[in-house]
């Protein structure tokens, strides 16, 4: 019997997926060296939901920043802690729906069935969440009549 090859990391593409996640991140909270938090509207037609980013920590070359989602008829809550590294100007997740401590490579199956790939999963995820808000977002100082999308 063949046994199975194992996962390896691909840490070019794990790096440029960071990248990009700061510079969305960015995109989307440019002030968060000054101000403590930003909200966004995400425009369903007719429902919009609110997306709230906090600083929760600051120092010179990194930040915490907390992105909530609220819960609606289109998508449940989401609850992500990014981790934002100023000098290398890279952000992952440090913390998805209160699960945290995500490790490169799992055995599968492993005793919290997480995916062997789990930390790649979940920065991509990052990506496209941030990627939604930056297509479909505006900001919630804008009046919804008038809103335009965050390019």
């Amino acid at each position: 019997m063949r046994k199975p090859r194992r996962y390896k990391i691909d840490l070019v593409e794990h790096m440029a997926e960071c990248d990009q996640n700061y510079a969305r991140v960015i995109k989307l909270f440019p002030d968060h060296a000054q101000e403590d938090h930003r909200d966004l509207l995400l425009c369903f037609g007719e429902e919009v939901v609110n997306v709230h980013m906090s600083v929760v920590e600051r120092s010179p070359y990194t930040s915490v920043i907390l992105l909530n989602q609220e819960a609606s008829s289109m998508a449940p809550s989401n609850r992500i802690r990014i981790r934002v590294y100023h000098d290398a100007k890279s952000a992952e997740v440090i913390e998805i729906q209160n699960q945290r401590r995500f490790e490169a490579i799992y055995d599968y199956p492993n005793s919290k069935m997480r995916q062997r790939d789990e930390k790649k999963q979940i920065n991509r995820f990052l990506g496209e969440f941030l990627g939604f808000c930056l297509t479909f977002g505006t900001s919630s100082e804008m009046p919804y009549e008038r809103a335009v999308t965050i390019r």
